[in-house]
């Protein structure tokens, strides 16, 4: 007998929730304010959150007189339009205490979460020096990691979760340039290690990671130029020169 079809559930890029051939897309959810409530409730799925928060974050500027009936209004849409994948409109949205929390399956898939697994077993890999075995996880969270996120809204709570992608995406690259290297694909590795810099210009763990990418393309006078840029950023910017480690993988370079 087979059970139910996975729920799966994209924060970043399009919001958009699928469970075997039925998909609610950002367009089906219930307004702007529908689209707000499940992308937070389920980025914060691991606690209750209080009505009235969840409130401000529906009505950032000025909350409706009767906002709680507004709020009410805004979730009970948004269960009806979750019933359509057959999920219980109550428990996956529970309300007690004055709180909402979203309660899916417990197979739930999830992208920002899955980005994250992924990141957590490609560094594992490359921690126990096997690159190899960072290859698919690394390319599944920079593929998460790259997409945006809530496009069109500005409130610190989405800044927040942005940066966290970002940085998500930055441990990915790392990851995914060993990868590529431990595979023989240095064209593929060097575009990722230029994106990673570029992510982060002032981490010198970066392009020191670019400049052995350039050596084994055999492009020692790249990775030169990548450390005098290194070295200038760091000057200009920082008021502090490249770390000993950094000056010894060019001292390597030019002897």
């Amino acid at each position: 007998m087979f059970g139910e079809p996975t729920l799966r559930i994209y924060l970043a890029g399009e919001v958009a929730i699928e469970r075997g051939d039925r998909l609610l897309r950002e367009s089906d959810l219930p307004g702007p304010q529908g689209r707000l409530a499940l992308v937070y409730l389920v980025a914060d799925r691991q606690r209750a959150v209080a009505q009235a928060e969840l409130a401000e974050v529906l009505w950032p500027q000025t909350l409706p007189p009767s906002w709680p009936v507004a709020l009410s209004a805004v979730i009970s849409k948004l269960r009806n339009k979750l019933g359509l994948l057959d999920l219980d409109r109550d428990r996956v949205i529970a309300n007690a205490f004055h709180c909402y929390q979203f309660r899916p399956p417990a197979d739930t898939w999830i992208d920002l979460e899955a980005a994250a697994d992924a990141v957590h077993q490609a560094e594992g890999a490359i921690l126990a020096e096997r690159p190899q075995d960072a290859y698919g996880p690394s390319l599944i969270a920079t593929t998460i990691a790259r997409r945006p996120f809530l496009t069109g809204e500005d409130a610190p709570w989405v800044a927040s979760k942005r940066q966290w992608l970002s940085d998500m995406l930055v441990r990915a690259l790392d990851c995914r340039v060993e990868a590529l290297v431990a595979n023989g694909e240095l064209a593929l590795a060097l575009d990722q290690a230029r994106a990673a810099v570029d992510l982060e210009p002032y981490r010198e763990s970066g392009y020191r990671r670019l400049m052995r990418v350039l050596v084994l393309r055999g492009d020692r006078a790249e990775a030169v130029r990548v450390y005098q840029d290194c070295r200038r950023r760091l000057k200009e910017e920082l008021g502090v020169t490249p770390s000993a480690e950094t000056e010894s993988l060019l001292r390597g370079l030019t002897a």
